[in-house]
């Protein structure tokens, strides 16, 4: 997130006659596809991790949660960083960063430097990510920028099919007897090329007004996050102390503390890390609420799938890529009918719509997995992943705009790119909750033949609280405005850098389909 001032202070866009900008373009929309992979790519080899390396479940479910949390807690620094320091300093840094934690997670010698280089990986993904909007902004006449966002949306529908693909092929060839290391690997080169051309293509601007860096706020809500989610992945492991009751505790307090903390900052400086009047706005309070328990869903539904297949059937990676082949598919086709045409006729309706028929997915899923048992086919998973598609599709695009509708324009900014840090927080709790809501099923001594149906059993338990958690969407979703204005615009002039722009958002939920 970034400054509330327009974007129209920084430097006057590069001429068009200019080529070199499309070279920025090509680099830095190469930078967003990487990260983009990166989380799907990891999502398919994490049993392969597990086997090779010798992770517990509490440390895969690090792997995927650690980066997440970092990303969401350095996501609103990392935009006013660019804001204050230049936004092209920012993404070599960032990108820089990002190819050496990818180059640590490669390498990694045992679990914990891989959870170690995950958080580094998030830390620096959100110093390059929301840059990319920003350089984009900073470089392209407006006329132009239409068409911009229109390839940055290929880009991610293209991560979401491919990173899945690509992670199962790189682990199944087991490239010069690496196993599952190539996924992180393959970053080098391209980081190191983005690197380079970007240094050189690139133009630096800044916004000269920045607000300052609220890194008290950030501690605080890292903080609390860890007290909250570090107990729920370790409590099974360690029999459930009492210290981690105590810790989840503690974790309200901090976080009425962040509150208390952000609201005298706002009344000292202007520049808190959230922006705690925007809660007044019934829509955006509700579409926040939203956003985060949308983000558990997806967190627990993503890790539990993959260890179900692969674990629990005992399907080699690519056969589980191309499962989820149809999901990825049908959730780019209803995104783009979402918007196109079915939310400018029928408003809220659409995302409702979106969570019953998500859930109904769900459902049809736990009446598939527990008909069929071991011997169930990919062909027979097609039609609840598609219908989970299009009810996902029909949620993810328009939500933004629904949450931002009724927000002042002055404060769309802020609001955007709070949107998206809840919703990789709800992402990072999701997956921690995998702990009690998957593995709290599954004995802690299996024998070979019990492995298989305790996971199809605790894929089945699992799946009863997503389509919970689906219904408890559908019902904040009444809060949201009836018909939903684009804010799109008023985001992007008020200084939200990518963060919170609709591409972006699509960008984040793009990786958790993978």
């Amino acid at each position: 997130m970034s400054s509330t001032e327009t974007l129209a202070d920084s430097p006057a866009p590069v001429s068009t006659a200019d080529r070199r900008r499309w070279f920025a373009l090509a680099i830095v929309m190469t930078a967003a596809f990487m990260d983009l992979v990166d989380v799907t790519i990891v999502n398919i080899a994490i049993p392969s991790i597990q086997q090779d390396a010798g992770a517990s479940f509490s440390q895969i479910q690090w792997i995927t949660a650690g980066y997440a949390l970092a990303f969401a807690a350095g996501l609103i620094t990392g935009g006013r960083l660019g804001d204050i320091h230049g936004r092209k300093r920012l993404f070599l840094l960032g990108i820089g960063g990002f190819t050496l934690a990818s180059a640590l997670c490669g390498f990694a010698a045992n679990p914990e430097m891989l959870v170690a280089a995950r958080l580094l990986q998030g830390a620096m993904a959100a110093m390059m990510v929301p840059q990319v909007l920003s350089i984009v902004h900073a470089t392209f006449p407006a006329h132009e920028r239409g068409k911009v966002f229109g390839l940055f949306g290929a880009i991610v529908g293209l991560g979401a099919v491919s990173g899945p693909l690509l992670g199962a092929l790189l682990t199944e060839w087991n490239l010069f007897g690496l196993e599952w290391r190539p996924i992180f690997l393959i970053n080098l080169p391209v980081g190191v090329l983005a690197l380079v051309l970007g240094n050189r293509f690139i133009s630096e601007s800044k916004a000269p007004r920045a607000l300052k860096l609220d890194l008290v706020g950030v501690a605080l809500v890292t903080l609390g996050l860890l007290m909250l989610l570090y107990p729920l992945t370790r409590g099974r492991e360690l029999g459930w102390p009492l210290w981690g009751y105590v810790s989840m505790a503690g974790a309200l307090v901090v976080f009425a503390a962040l509150v208390a903390y952000e609201r005298s900052k706002a009344a000292r400086d202007g520049s808190p890390l959230i922006e705690l009047s925007l809660f007044r706005v019934k829509s955006f309070a509700a579409g926040i609420a939203v956003q985060t328990v949308f983000g558990v869903a997806l967190g627990v539904f993503f890790l539990v799938w993959t260890l179900y297949m692969q674990v629990g059937l005992g399907w080699s990676p690519l056969r589980a890529g191309l499962t989820g082949v149809p999901f990825s598919i049908a959730v780019s086709t209803a995104a783009g009918m979402s918007v196109q045409k079915l939310v400018p006729r029928f408003g809220r309706k659409v995302l409702q719509a979106g969570a019953l028929v998500m859930a109904a997915g769900v459902l049809l899923y736990i009446w598939e997995s527990e008909r069929y048992g071991l011997r169930i086919a990919p062909w027979q998973m097609a039609l609840p992943l598609v219908v989970m598609g299009l009810g996902m599709g029909l949620i993810v695009a328009p939500l933004t705009d629904a949450v931002l509708s009724e927000v002042p324009r002055e404060h769309a900014g802020s609001a955007s790119g709070l949107i998206n840090t809840v919703q990789q927080m709800g992402n990072a709790l999701g997956l921690g909750l995998v702990s009690v809501v998957f593995f709290g099923v599954i004995g802690d001594r299996l024998a070979p033949a019990e492995v298989g149906p305790a996971f199809v059993n605790a894929f089945q338990h699992a799946l009863v609280w997503v389509a919970a958690v689906l219904g408890v969407i559908f019902v904040l979703m009444s809060a949201l405005p009836k018909r939903p204005g684009r804010q799109a615009e008023d985001a992007e002039e008020a200084g939200a850098e990518g963060v919170g722009e609709p591409a972006v958002v699509a960008q984040r939920s793009g990786e958790l389909v993978g």
